[in-house]
């Protein structure tokens, strides 16, 4: 799935570690989410939206549409 989130970590200076982190995931699961190798569960989703400030759908692009 598309997204947003290296941009969005690069834009606050964190590391994929750092992120991994508040978010309760190790740097390759950050790495493989943001190459599009791994889509998050709805609670990652929900996660990173909350570490981020950020809507879901401002982080997320849906598939569907």
């Amino acid at each position: 799935m598309k997204n947003r989130m290296k941009e969005l970590r690069s834009a606050r200076g964190w590391t994929q570690e750092e992120l991994g982190r508040a978010i309760g995931v190790s740097r390759q699961a950050v790495n493989a989410l943001e190459t599009e190798k791994h889509d998050p569960s709805l609670d990652l989703a929900y996660r990173i939206s909350a570490v981020f400030d950020e809507p879901v759908e401002a982080i997320f692009t849906n598939p569907h549409t």
